[in-house]
């Protein structure tokens, strides 16, 4: 690490501990130094009342509209509930352009168009935003890892790519489509031909992965849903994906005589809404259970990505 890379690391320490200190909800800018210094995030935060840094801190990604802003604010009421911090890492379409820089990673963003390291993919970022609040002082406590649409093709790539020891707990809601767990498709449909090997693919089959899938987002006409080939391949449409994703991951594990540890979790009477399934998950996660269906009915109807 450069001496400049260094002093710009424990500026960003300085930076979270100073801005995290206050509570209620923060836009934080934050650079990627050494791996995307050109691409800024902003790192929309939640800190309740009465937080101590050996709480609970859960990293939250958005969907396509990259608002962060409302990912951060549909888990404040289980931060509330449950003193929790929320940390959402927004990556806008001005520095991060379109869906192969975010939901796919920005993995093929070089002159020539060959993979970049996976330490400088997208999603590697992620574990440095948790690093810093770590060195920061600002949390001590398990990390867990939430997204949904977008957000939710996000955090299983970075599962798959990216190591997994910093996160207690991680679940993919509602994605557009997957990254099949094996290397007969090249990557973003499969893990082929980037740089991932078998040691990443036995890791995230063993890895206590949550698909979350709202049993109503069954919609095939819906613009922002993926409609190439290759996600038509999947299924018709985002609950069948989900499903269709965890039945290769067990079936490429049985043939490599490998665990998979993997769980889908229907939540009855949601579609794609982001809100509803933030508290999905919290529920899960914090109380463990879904919430109730009365709950579940008050959130429904809502489209959110």
């Amino acid at each position: 690490m450069s001496s400049d890379t260094h002093a710009q690391n424990h500026s960003h320490g300085a930076d979270l501990a100073r801005e995290l200190a206050q509570t209620g909800r923060n836009a934080i800018p934050y650079v990627d130094q050494g791996h995307n210094p050109d691409r800024p995030v902003t790192l929309n935060t939640y800190r309740p009342q009465g937080y101590a840094p050996d709480r609970p801190l859960v990293i939250v990604q958005h969907g396509m509209l990259r608002n962060g802003d409302d990912y951060r604010d549909f888990w404040i009421p289980a931060a509330d509930r449950h003193g929790l911090l929320i940390v959402a890492p927004t990556f806008s379409n001005e520095a991060w352009k379109g869906a192969d820089n975010y939901n796919n990673g920005a993995v093929f963003d070089t002159p020539d168009g060959s993979p970049r390291p996976v330490d400088d993919w997208g999603y590697a970022l992620v574990g440095r935003v948790v690093d810093a609040l770590r060195a920061a002082g600002v949390s001590r406590g398990q990390a867990y890892l939430f997204g949904h649409s977008a957000g939710g093709q996000f955090v299983h790539r970075l599962m798959s790519s990216q190591p997994h020891a910093r996160f207690h707990a991680a679940a993919c809601a509602n994605a557009g489509w997957y990254t099949l767990p094996g290397f007969d498709h090249a990557f973003p449909e499969g893990l082929g031909g980037v740089g991932l090997d078998d040691a990443h693919l036995a890791r995230l089959l063993a890895y206590p992965l949550t698909i979350l899938a709202g049993d109503q987002d069954t919609a095939t006409d819906d613009p922002n849903l993926p409609s190439g080939e290759a996600a038509l391949r999947q299924g018709p449409h985002r609950y069948a994906r989900a499903h269709n994703y965890l039945e290769t991951g067990r079936r490429e594990a049985a043939a490599r005589g490998l665990p998979c540890n993997w769980t889908l979790q229907t939540v009855p009477g949601i579609g794609h809404n982001g809100r509803a399934m933030s508290a999905a998950c919290a529920s899960l996660w914090f109380e463990g259970r879904l919430p109730s269906a009365q709950a579940l009915a008050e959130l429904a109807g809502n489209h959110v990505a």
